[in-house]
């Protein structure tokens, strides 16, 4: 999150969207399929710092916990318990798959505050996998365990026979909604934070606002510090929601 500061015809240039640019870890060529770039290294390095804490942290699986098995076991506890208040019992198989997704958002969002990083959850592609693999799973796990009856979630059997074909209309587009919403929400509010703290930090380079700049630096740094976690909790408790409906089609 490096300010690229330039004085172009004595006015202060800065882009704070040029942090968001997704480029080639080795070399200046064109990105292919299989190109390492900065939101692979990045991704990576989110992956090994959960391997990190889950495996190497937990490996001694003391009675009397350390620090790093001590916050591995609060973050177990904590999305096992959101899922099976959520979901219920039924859906505690399912707890790796959510345990999985909120560490690695997790673990992404922080790691985009350390200087010089990269967030590759402010990029749709990363969070539109994660928000269509959700839906997909969903769909499939409901099908899976109620048959057409799952399609009964979208029949509202309490309202109006009149307006049932309505909702019912309603109901479906709002369900296709979905994976766009919850992939562009933790996109959109990560992006947003980092480009506010680029903006600030390139006045900084004014001597007269140098010192607000900085009060707003650490401001909004303060504020995305606790939007990290949020985001990253809010896309698994919609996950559980989701859930929940694909195990619970008529509640």
């Amino acid at each position: 999150m490096a300010t690229e500061e330039a004085k172009e015809g004595g006015g202060l240039v800065f882009h704070p969207l040029d942090q968001f640019i997704i480029k080639p870890l080795f070399g200046d060529g064109a990105i292919g399929m299989f190109t390492i770039t900065n939101a692979t290294l990045w991704m990576a390095i989110a992956v090994a710092c959960i391997i990190a804490l889950f495996v190497m942290g937990s490996s001694s699986r003391s009675i009397v916990p350390g620090r790093v098995q001590s916050i591995a076991e609060l973050l177990y506890g904590f999305i096992y318990k959101m899922v099976e208040d959520v979901c219920g019992k039924e859906g505690a198989k399912y707890f790796p798959y959510i345990m999985t997704l909120f560490v690695f958002i997790l673990f992404s969002n922080y790691l985009a505050l350390l200087p010089m990083s990269f967030s590759p959850t402010s990029h749709i592609a990363v969070t539109a996998i994660l928000g269509f693999g959700v839906f997909i799973a969903v769909t499939v796990i409901g099908f899976v365990l109620n048959g057409a009856s799952f399609l009964g979630m979208f029949w509202m059997k309490d309202a109006p026979a009149i307006l049932r074909p309505v909702i019912a209309i309603i109901e479906v587009i709002s369900y296709f909604v979905r994976p766009v919403s919850h992939s562009i929400r933790l996109a959109g509010n990560i992006m947003a934070g980092h480009a506010v703290i680029k903006v600030f930090a390139g006045f900084a380079a004014l001597l007269l606002i140098s010192p607000l700049s900085i009060l707003g630096i650490v401001a909004i740094y303060g504020l995305e510090v606790l939007v990290c976690g949020i985001q990253a909790y809010v896309f698994t408790i919609l996950t559980c929601v989701y859930l929940k409906d694909a195990l619970h089609p008529h509640h």
